[in-house]
């Protein structure tokens, strides 16, 4: 009885926190610092993020839900750290649900005035099958981490468990947020975090969530035990910003998410501004419906979070024929069989226009070797590849149409052409 009573008292412990401190992804924080390290990547961003939002992936991908295979590593210092089975797939659930419009709060949190901007995302999650080296797994891995170990900072190292070839699956790293960031910031508060498309393939790309907002059983702290800080990183994993953008200074570039169906916001609601539809508490704008709070790319609770929308779907889908296309061929999840019309149809160049690279997204048939021809048929580049996340530096191209022709070894695949800005 002693036992137990000091288990409920540790539960409400979990509840009170939780409604003590506001909801805070750190999303932000880490690109902003992978972006330092990689400038590179920061100029290539603005050519990835004009495609995510305005390339017309509609005629470019069949109708067609996409299987997602994941991989959970469990990071514990105690016991009650060490999470169950039962609520690592507790949030696969969860995240089937959201991403496909299935969740059962729908009606109930999606005001009538925003339903018809709500997106089903025809993505859906599915624990990982075979490992990398195609041995059966469950597609979860645990591991005893030390007292003085800061998940934030050491999740994918050897302190830690390194990522499953991140090309193919979608690390998710559960543990407990303690500890100080490598700039001296506590990680304290943090629910989790998720690196967006430009770290795609790396050996930090993936979720890092908290483990007691991971699922919807067993100790979760009150209001963040539907799934949805998983639902709301995944989002990003897949190229979606918070509603208000990077600065939420409106009428600015940074000031917006890329999509037109979700009013622009200043910044986050939170729990605790306790929102209602129509709330015009933070949009930039104010107008008869007000922000839209409720969907799942905001700060709220996860029982005032709800929905995804149509542009936000035009983003996540050109991610996955983009940079994140190497996951249709995942080993982690069984294949539907396709012809090789349909195989030669996936292949894709991406950023187009573009002012810094290219990568060209061929998920279903292998391309070893890339031409590059001008306009008027001057072979201007050769460049050898191995997966979606590789670059073919054209910065230095002059702006005009270029023509590219793929190869596996000496078979040619398929030709295209791109424009250089």
């Amino acid at each position: 009885m002693k036992k137990l009573y000091l288990i409920l008292l540790m539960v409400a412990g979990f509840s009170l926190q939780a409604q003590q401190v506001k909801r805070v992804c750190a999303t932000d924080k880490v690109m902003a610092r992978f972006f330092a390290k990689n400038p590179q990547a920061k100029l290539q961003e603005a050519d990835l993020r004009e495609f995510l939002i305005n390339n017309d992936y509609k005629t470019q991908k069949k109708k067609a839900v996409v299987t997602i295979p994941v991989v959970v590593h469990v990071l514990y210092k105690t016991a009650q750290q060490n999470i169950s089975d039962a609520q690592i797939l507790s949030q696969i659930t969860a995240l089937n649900q959201d991403f496909r419009k299935q969740n059962t709060d729908f009606n109930s949190v999606v005001p009538a005035a925003f339903q018809p901007n709500a997106a089903d995302l025809e993505l859906a999650f599915c624990m990982a099958t075979k490992d990398p080296n195609g041995n059966p797994t469950t597609g979860i891995e645990r591991k005893s981490v030390s007292s003085s170990f800061v998940l934030g900072n050491s999740y994918y190292t050897s302190s830690g468990l390194a990522a499953w070839d991140p090309t193919k699956y979608l690390n998710i790293w559960v543990g407990f947020f303690d500890g100080l960031d490598s700039q001296g910031e506590p990680w304290e508060g943090t629910l989790g975090f998720a690196y967006l498309p430009s770290a795609a393939g790396m050996p930090i790309d993936g979720l890092v969530i908290g483990c007691f907002n991971m699922g919807t059983v067993g100790a979760l702290w009150q209001g963040y035990d539907l799934g949805r800080t998983a639902t709301h990183e995944i989002g990003h994993y897949f190229g979606l910003n918070h509603i208000w953008g990077n600065t939420g200074v409106c009428g600015t570039t940074g000031g917006s998410d890329g999509c037109a169906d979700t009013p622009a916001t200043t910044g986050p609601y939170y729990e605790q501004d306790n929102p209602v539809f129509p709330d015009n508490q933070y949009t930039c704008t104010p107008s008869t419906n007000g922000a839209m709070f409720m969907n799942y790319m905001d700060y709220v609770a996860d029982y005032q979070m709800a929905m995804f929308t149509n542009d936000q779907k035009t983003i996540t889908s050109n991610t996955m024929i983009g940079p994140r296309a190497s996951l249709l061929n995942a080993n982690g999840c069984s294949l539907l069989s396709v012809n090789e019309t349909e195989k030669v149809g996936a292949i894709n160049i991406f950023p187009n226009p573009t002012t810094q690279y290219i990568s060209i997204a061929s998920p279903l048939t292998k391309i070893s070797e890339v031409e590059i021809f001008s306009s008027e048929g001057r072979l201007v580049k050769k460049a050898f590849i191995k997966n979606e996340t590789d670059k073919i530096d054209v910065k230095d191209f002059a702006s005009g149409v270029y023509y590219v022709r793929t190869y596996n070894g000496k078979d040619f695949i398929k030709s295209m052409k791109f424009i250089k800005k």
